[in-house]
């Protein structure tokens, strides 16, 4: 028998069919969240939506309520529900800032190698940047100007921190006003954390620089120069990371470089 969402306070009942059968022997937990993250999917359950109760959920997957429970905090942990008391359990209409950034976790525990790096941020990042300059507002661009300025107040007094130069670069993220895009950029933008706190201590001027000139080329829309700017602004950060300048990968830099062309 198919089973009803339980929506509350929402005006139409829906067949989740991802609930309708058991789940096989396995991590109970995963498959539970696994199940869950299927009616997401397929748009069975959407942002808004109360899950079905804790009964209804144990009995239709065919798992015990501890299995449910440990789900629903793992889900909750992650930022895809909320549970409301006496309400139920709610899928979250977006994350929250606060909450634990999953995929951030995956990154930093996947044994990659510092080239891996490298080259997840020399395909990732000059990509977002080049659309947040077509789709920034005026206030996006006085957000980033202000990062700028920050940073600069900072190498100053000698307080700079890696969040100083993040902070420009998630300022950039945002402005491409893509959901998707800065959620994933986020996860991203955090592996280089380590390696950019020691480019603060060693070379904070040559960062602010090439901010600097990247934001000169946003500013005027200028999408060669800020290609440019953004591939020339890596070199600094390689050598951070214990590489030459041009220790990259000769295959990665020539299509790099021909694409800032």
């Amino acid at each position: 028998m198919a089973l009803l969402t339980s929506t509350k306070k929402r005006s139409a009942s829906r067949v989740i069919t991802s609930f309708n059968r058991p789940v096989s022997k396995g991590s109970l937990v995963g498959l539970v969240v696994d199940r869950i993250k299927d009616a997401l999917i397929h748009k069975e359950l959407k942002p808004g939506d109360f899950l079905p109760s804790e009964n209804e959920l144990s009995r239709n997957l065919g798992v015990g309520k501890s299995s449910i429970r440990e789900a629903i905090k793992m889900l909750q942990a992650m930022g895809v529900v909320e549970v409301r008391r006496g309400q139920g359990t709610v899928i979250r209409k977006e994350p929250g800032d606060d909450l634990v950034n999953s995929l951030s976790f995956q990154l930093i525990l996947e044994n990659g190698s510092v080239r891996d790096i490298l080259d997840l941020r020399m395909m990732v990042e000059p990509a977002f940047t080049l659309m947040a300059m077509f789709r920034a507002t005026k206030e996006d661009v006085r957000a980033i100007e202000t990062t700028v300025e920050n940073f600069e107040r900072s190498i100053r007094e000698n307080v700079q921190r890696a969040e100083d130069d993040l902070a420009f670069h998630l300022a950039v993220l945002r402005s491409t006003h893509n959901p998707f895009i800065i959620r994933i950029g986020e996860a991203v933008l955090q592996l280089f954390k380590a390696s950019i706190g020691t480019s603060m201590q060693t070379i904070p001027e040559v960062a602010l620089r090439d901010h600097k000139r990247i934001l000169r080329a946003f500013v005027k829309r200028d999408e060669k120069k800020l290609k440019d700017a953004v591939f020339k602004s890596f070199d600094g950060w390689k050598r951070s990371l214990g590489l030459d300048a041009d220790d990259a990968g000769e295959l990665f830099n020539s299509v790099a470089l021909e694409n800032a062309q």
